[in-house]
């Protein structure tokens, strides 16, 4: 099993230096953001395992960083600030935060809630995929070995990308999926004319999925962001 990609936010040169030669010594893939703009785009481009998440960041404060990533996503996040009173903790954790280190911090306390975090990450992983064989949301179901989907017990005549993208919003269901992280996983990259593209599969596959005018909304639309698949009863 490949090692999880670590988001590293952080805009102390020191304190960025050490995350990042613990992970490389541990043989950790990471991402760095000195900002919290950047970590925004670092999150939603390449859709990180988990996220290290520091509070004082020059641009806006780590808590609005935190709401922003939970608007589209539940990747966990490890706040590690120097702000060490219970009311920080709480306002992170209640924010979506997943786990709160105070700095200064040692490198062998970082290691274990990083472990913690990834097993927590590979059961939840092991028990999705003994049950995902099949995806079934209404009247929508997804055979993933066999590659098919159907609605109300009839194929669907879906283009391979098409069916591609279906898969992408299933398997992520309830979770708002930006442009650039469909994209990136549809292309292995994300340009203006792929968001483009996006744009006309999308319209293509809601038709499919609508076989009459009284038939539910499985994609949701967010503005300006991208798309959910939402879970219909």
């Amino acid at each position: 099993m490949n090692k999880p990609v670590i988001l590293i936010v952080e805009d102390d040169i020191s304190v960025r230096n050490l995350m990042v030669t613990t992970l490389k010594t541990h043989d950790y893939r990471y991402l760095v953001a000195e900002n919290g703009a950047e970590a925004i785009l670092e999150a939603s481009s390449h859709n990180p395992d988990v996220v290290f998440l520091d509070l004082g960041l020059p641009d806006m404060d780590g808590i609005e960083v935190i709401r922003k990533i939970r608007s589209w996503s539940n990747m966990p996040i490890i706040v590690i600030s120097a702000r060490s009173e219970d009311m920080d903790k709480i306002e992170a954790l209640d924010a979506g935060a997943d786990d709160y280190l105070t700095k200064p911090f040692s490198v062998e306390e970082l290691l274990a809630r990083l472990r913690v975090t990834v097993r927590r990450l590979s059961l939840m992983n092991s028990h999705t995929e003994q049950s995902s064989a099949t995806y079934i949301n209404g009247a929508l179901k997804i055979d993933y070995s066999a590659g098919c989907a159907f609605l109300d017990g009839k194929e669907l005549k879906l283009t391979p990308i098409e069916y591609k993208l279906l898969c992408i919003l299933a398997k992520n269901t309830g979770k708002v999926l930006t442009h650039t992280y469909i994209t990136q996983s549809i292309y292995g990259r994300c340009w203006e004319n792929d968001i483009a593209s996006l744009r006309v599969f999308m319209v293509t596959l809601r038709k499919k999925l609508k076989a009459s005018s009284d038939s539910p909304q499985y994609i949701q639309t967010h503005i300006g962001i991208g798309y959910r698949m939402m879970k219909v009863e």
